[in-house]
């Protein structure tokens, strides 16, 4: 299952004082695609509690760079569904520049029941 993309150029706030986008930075770009993924199906992040009677805990996340990104490149970030298991599931981020995978993401998140903060199932 693919889901939301995300097409933007870095800019200097991205990237570090030699021009090469900054590690850390990824994880915003993945959160905004996520964001937008869940929109698309018709869930907003902040109100899950009030409407479905659960909410997300992130429960590890990780990204591996496999090619350097520079100021002024146009990325995508693609969301994919990774995994779905009874009680959290994994979204992975494909970040691509003109067809070239640069960056390879993830995110597991558990679901709970929004009253007591016991297991829900996803």
């Amino acid at each position: 299952m693919t889901g939301s993309k995300l097409d933007f150029q870095l800019s200097y706030g991205d990237c570090d004082a030699v021009g090469i986008a900054y590690f850390a930075i990824y994880y915003r770009w993945m959160e905004r695609a996520y964001t937008s993924w869940l929109f698309g199906q018709g869930i907003r992040s902040g109100e899950m509690q009030e409407g479905l009677g659960l909410v997300t805990v992130g429960i590890s996340s990780g990204a591996r760079y496999l090619s350097v990104a520079r100021v002024l490149d146009r990325l995508t970030c693609q969301v994919v569904l990774d995994g779905l298991g009874e009680t959290s599931y994994r979204v992975g981020y494909e970040i691509t520049r003109g067809g070239e995978l640069v960056t390879r993401g993830r995110m597991s998140y558990a679901c709970r029941n929004a009253n007591d903060f016991t297991k829900a199932h996803s």
